[in-house]
């Protein structure tokens, strides 16, 4: 325990009665008897009597206080200097000392006065006063002070009493003023580091790691403070102990008195305790200040956890949307590429990741106080960097299988074409002699032979091998061209046993039809059946053309359908006369590719007709059945709405208009584009039918699988469910682009070419604006209405930088260097910047969203057509560039249409200033 601390406050001290001690009616000089007992002298002072008792017992009792317990417990040797008074001072000495004095005496001498008459009153009052003194101890009357050198040494005298003992007064209480002041100064420093000690062990830890810095550098400050006070009261006891032995110092005969010798303990002592005291309080701060900085290696290490643990959750999030597993080669490829990107963004921030698991392991290694909450947290950034690994291989893994097997795929699909072209180009003529059946036979069977290369002969062993990534729709896929590989087979199949025919026997020759196959919709019309297989009247035709178009003979139902390519029996002998007049009047290959085109336009809309007729009926108005009610979910209860959309309207404006003006086309197939024109306003209904379309969807889901549905569907005797024909509007809107494209190619350089050209762009015009306004509904966080900003002109995803004048240095470079992904969505009136979000529907595809982020008004802003370094660059700036937003396209053409589209604005609005 600290003696500083724990021992009691004196009563008094010098600086209290320093006018007193100045007045020298007594003195501890330092001198000692012959068994060590302290010595205190009341030397001549006139006005003894006059010294208040206050002050007398003030002083006596601090004198009293000086020497070390064990020497006043000797007991004190009084010596009282009468030899210039009287009889009178000497009594009144004695009584006021008999009264007053505070410690334990042992001897009290008194030098009587030094003239006869007072000498002999001396003598005789002793002896008739001692009595009245009341004191134990002996009075010992002395004649001259060589009397008193028989008691007491010379060397323990001062030279007032004929001795050698060198005593200052004013010295002397200096010391003693500055002995207690140090003793003062050393408790009030040791307290001063109990309570700072007492603080800091009291303090509780921050949560942050700007709060920790601040309690550290505070902490440091008041102990450096602490450091400075301590030295500086180390300083002090040095200089007093300096003062203290200056006698002996200046002169080796000195010796100390033992009163100067108790003062040099005293402060030896003191320092003593100044250094353990020090010595406690470093050891102490050394604790403190070492769990302070791990303190803030803790929240450093908390901090960056946080922001390690936030961008590798991104990471994974990022990583968990590549669910695609790709739907063709070109595909995959391109998710590879982004897996490969994503791998390589992902690098950073695990190498960050594993060197603070590695920082954490050092500070449980240095023995950090906070183990437990380090060691889980360096678990959780390794298992995250593991996951991301493992999550990235098997993302490889199943990527490589995809495009293993959409490779196969493909070279299955392209072998069948081959085959398909190989057995058109055998011309028929040719094929009727020996010979030439021979060669087609070869030719046959040599290409038979390379159909180990497609490896899809085993189709139980190919599904086996890519089972865990047979999603519905590959595997529809997969079935759809191992069923191609079967028919085409059949072809061969066919074809070599007519060619086997003809190789031994000779038949007559037979027409050739010349046309291209085509793929025919995925579900023929409920009310057309295919043809019936040939015989001996039949002409074979083989008929190529490019995937997305159907082929019809004139006057005849659709093609059969096989794949992307149409194989087709014509009954030369079923045909009219009209038709064969047809056939043979269509010399020119053009006139006869643009016949088949409208043939084919009209039967697709009869069967879209009807398709749209037998919905209406079988299920629309099944709706309002009394009998199925019952059967309807509670989910569906008037919404019929929802469900169908606009279809009655657009069923009506095809039965009742469309069907019937593009019929009136098939002598005339010129006047086909005037209709596209003439109608334009009308097919704006297909908008409104796709933008319901989303929420039409998101009911199906919740209630396709009702019983009323699969009723209706028995009842139609319809081989898909009603999602599959809701889907019809959109498809057909889409058809019409794709047949005008094909009426062009025929028609060029013809009369009617501008008006062809006029219409398709009406009805891409058309489809954009569907598309458009598909997207635009997709919008949120708009707090205005989009209605009121004009026309949607267009709308795509960009790559977007940032520059804003005003920013912060830093800010801005972040925002020149990092580009955003934004979606933008250009009106008459406002430019809209938002970001896209897909998300999955009850495990169904992705839906798109697009978060509104930013606006500019058209009327304020600029363009710069060319950025320096990239021509897939533009500027748009606002408000006299003090926002500058760089627009990267994906390509060149995309970049100068929205260039385009955009000075088209701002002219219109120059114009309209003007």
């Amino acid at each position: 325990t600290d003696e500083i601390m724990q021992q009691e406050i004196r009563p008094l001290v010098a600086v209290d009665i320093i006018e007193q001690l100045h007045r020298q009616f007594a003195i501890l000089s330092g001198g000692r008897g012959k068994d060590g007992a302290p010595i205190i002298t009341f030397p001549e002072f006139a006005g003894f009597s006059e010294i208040p008792d206050d002050d007398f017992l003030n002083v006596v009792t601090y004198l009293t206080s000086i020497p070390s317990l064990e020497a006043a417990s000797i007991g004190f040797i009084i010596i009282i200097d009468r030899r210039r008074d009287k009889w009178s001072a000497v009594k009144a000495s004695l009584t006021r000392i008999a009264g007053a004095f505070p410690g334990n005496l042992q001897l009290v001498f008194v030098l009587r006065p030094s003239r006869f008459i007072q000498r002999a009153i001396a003598d005789i009052g002793i002896k008739l006063y001692r009595d009245d003194f009341k004191m134990k101890v002996p009075i010992i009357m002395l004649n001259s002070v060589s009397d008193l050198h028989g008691y007491i040494d010379k060397s323990q005298l001062t030279r007032e009493l004929g001795g050698t003992l060198e005593y200052g007064h004013s010295q002397w209480i200096h010391h003693r003023t500055a002995i207690e002041n140090f003793a003062m100064t050393v408790k009030t420093t040791a307290q001063m580091l109990q309570t700072f000690g007492t603080d800091l062990a009291e303090t509780e830890l921050p949560n942050d790691v700007q709060c920790t810095e601040e309690l550290l550098s505070s902490h440091s400050d008041h102990h450096s403070k602490l450091k400075d006070e301590l030295k500086l009261a180390v300083k002090q006891g040095a200089t007093l102990l300096t003062c203290i032995r200056e006698p002996v110092t200046r002169s080796a005969n000195s010796k100390l008195s033992p009163d100067e010798l108790e003062n040099v303990a005293t402060v030896e002592r003191l320092l003593a305790q100044l250094d353990e005291t020090e010595k406690a309080f470093d050891q102490f701060w050394t604790k403190h200040h070492l769990k302070l900085e791990q303190c803030l290696q803790l929240r450093h290490f908390e901090h960056d956890f946080r922001e390690v643990k936030l961008t590798l959750d991104n990471l994974m999030e990022t990583q968990a949307g590549f669910a695609d597993i790709g739907d063709s080669v070109t595909r995959v490829e391109n998710l590879l590429k982004e897996q490969k990107h994503l791998e390589e963004k992902g690098q950073e921030p695990l190498e960050k990741a594993q060197s603070l698991a590695l920082h954490g392991e050092q500070l449980i290694q240095n023995n950090h106080y906070a183990v437990d909450s380090i060691r889980p947290k360096c678990v959780e950034l390794r298992r995250i960097c593991d996951d991301f690994t493992n999550e990235t291989k098997k993302k490889y893994d199943i990527l490589g299988k995809s495009l293993e097997l959409h490779k196969q795929l493909d070279k299955a699909s392209q072998w069948c074409e081959a085959g398909i072209y190989l057995l058109a180009s055998q011309a028929v003529d040719k094929c009727q002699s020996q010979e030439g059946a021979e060669t087609a036979l070869v030719e046959i069977e040599k290409f038979l032979v390379t159909a180990k290369e497609h490896q899809l002969s085993n189709p139980k062993e190919f599904y086996n091998q890519f089972d865990m990534i047979l999603t519905p729709e590959i595997k529809a896929n997969a079935q759809r061209i191992v069923q191609k590989l079967e028919d085409v087979q059949e072809m061969f199949d066919k074809r070599q046993v007519s060619l086997k025919k003809l190789a031994a026997k000779q038949t007559r020759p037979v027409q050739p039809v010349a046309p291209h196959p085509e793929s025919s919709p995925k579900r023929a019309s409920p009310k057309i059946t295919r043809p019936a297989a040939h015989d001996e009247n039949t002409t074979e035709c083989i008929v190529i053309r490019k995937p997305g178009a159907i082929l019809w003979c004139p006057g005849r139902g659709p093609a059969a359908q096989n794949g992307n390519h149409a194989l087709v029996y014509l009954r030369i002998a079923d045909c009219n006369a009209k038709q064969k007049s047809c056939m043979g009047s269509l010399v020119n290959k053009s006139q006869r590719f643009l016949y088949h085109i409208i043939n084919e336009l009209i039967e697709t809309e009869r069967v879209y007709v009807e398709e749209l007729q037998s919905i209406i009926e079988g299920y629309a108005s099944e709706m309002d059945n009394p009998n199925l009610v019952h059967l309807i979910p509670s989910a569906l209860q008037n919404k019929k709405e929802i469900l169908f959309g606009n279809l009655p309207e657009i069923y009506y404006f095809h039965n009742r208009i469309f069907l019937k003006e593009i019929e009136n086309c098939i002598e005339n197939p010129e006047l086909l584009a005037r209709c596209f024109l003439k109608r334009k306003e009308d097919l704006q209904i297909y908008e409104k039918y796709c933008q319901n379309k989303p929420r039409s969807e998101a009911l199906w889901r919740q209630c396709g699988d009702s019983i009323f549905f699969q009723e209706c569907q028995r009842k139609l005797d319809h081989k898909l469910s009603l999602d599959a024909y809701l889907l019809k509007p959109v498809q057909r809107i889409t058809k019409y682009q794709l047949l005008l494209k094909e009426m062009l190619k025929c028609s060029k350089n013809s009369e009617g070419t501008a008006e062809l050209e006029e219409a398709l762009a009406t009805v891409l015009d058309i489809i954009k604006s569907v598309n458009d306004s598909m997207h635009q509904i997709a919008i949120t966080g708009y707090e205005g209405d989009v209605s009121e900003l004009g026309k949607l002109l267009m709308q795509g995803s960009f790559n977007v930088w940032t520059d804003h004048k005003k920013g912060h240095n830093k800010v801005k470079d972040l925002a020149r260097f990092k580009p955003m992904q934004r979606h933008l969505f250009l009106y008459t009136k406002m430019l809209l910047f938002c970001k896209k979000r897909e998300e999955n529907t009850d495990g169904h595809e992705k839906t798109a969203s697009y978060s509104f982020k930013n606006s500019l008004k058209m009327s304020t802003v600029g363009i710069t057509e060319n950025v320096k370094g990239d021509n897939k660059k533009f500027e748009i700036w606002y408000n006299g560039r003090e926002e500058v937003y760089i627009i990267q396209a994906s390509s060149v053409e995309l970049k100068n249409t929205w260039i385009s589209e955009i000075r088209k604005v701002l002219t219109g609005q120059l114009e309209a200033c003007r």
